[in-house]
């Protein structure tokens, strides 16, 4: 085995999306210092990972001792407009009035076209995402379908209709029982839609998505694992064995393995191979 690259882990794993449903999804690690290595490659064969112990924050690149969600320094955490509430909750957004952290930030990610959708891990889930992130945002997440239920010009219109929706529907993935590939095949997404549709206000009905395509997501896994177990460059540094395959931003290894890349960004990581 050799070091393949060492750099600062990006804020997540890149990925592209098949022309087809047969075909699966192809990964790509990717480093701050513009690396990018082809993953699917590598699945059925061993690989190992080292932390050398040093975290640059993603945004500003300040050396940190601690990361904060997801990749950020402390302050970056506190102030940068990708860590405004409205991240988490999207009826809370400004970006329409003008308004938030950093305004032209908020015009440019936020005050856009977002899609409101129905995904299917386990069970349905209701989400928010930007149109330019479909379908990558329903990659991350592990769906493995996905409908569009309404299409809005502007952030906060979807969270209040995700809101609307909340007491229906989850909006939150059980992360593990998606890498156990727990599923259920009889849910029909466009029955579920037209459910959902009729939780809405009609105010919102003239945001509904025309658009009735199933998006199905075909992930790169030889094995799943039967009892997820979770691993953590802060307690070990050094991550090996065979990686069996790749789905939403984890990494699937042998004895049932696996680990979120997304929430190690900033770190600094050789890829051995």
């Amino acid at each position: 085995m050799k070091i393949i690259t060492t750099g600062n882990l990006s804020s997540k794993m890149g990925t592209a999306f098949p022309s087809s449903a047969e075909e699966v999804i192809q990964y790509t690690l990717r480093t701050a210092q513009g690396a990018e290595i082809a993953l699917n490659p590598y699945i059925g064969k061993a690989i190992q990972l080292d932390f050398t112990g040093k975290i640059n924050c993603k945004r500003c690149g300040r050396l940190t001792k601690k990361s904060f969600s997801q990749g950020f320094c402390y302050p970056c955490f506190n102030e940068a407009p990708e860590n405004s509430p409205c991240i988490i909750k999207p009826e809370l957004c400004e970006a329409h009035e003008g308004k938030g952290r950093d305004p032209e930030w908020e015009e440019r990610n936020h005050n856009q076209a977002h899609v409101v959708y129905l995904a299917l891990t386990n069970i349905v889930k209701v989400g928010v995402t930007r149109s330019t992130q479909v379908p990558y945002r329903w990659v991350d997440q592990g769906a493995w379908k996905v409908i569009k239920l309404c299409e809005t010009p502007y952030r906060r219109l979807a969270g209040e209709i995700e809101v609307a929706l909340k007491e229906h529907f989850t909006d939150k993935t059980d992360w593990r029982k998606m890498l156990r590939n727990v599923r259920d095949e009889n849910v029909d997404l466009e029955e579920v839609k037209e459910e959902a549709i009729e939780y809405l206000d009609e105010g919102y009905h003239e945001f509904i998505s025309d658009e009735d395509d199933i998006y199905e997501m075909n992930f790169p896994v030889n094995t799943y694992p039967v009892k997820v177990k979770s691993l953590n460059f802060d307690k070990s540094p050094s991550i090996s064995g065979v990686l069996n395959g790749i789905k939403g931003q984890y990494l699937l290894l042998d004895q049932d393995r696996v680990i979120n890349l997304r929430k190690f960004a900033g770190y600094e990581i050789s890829f051995i191979a």
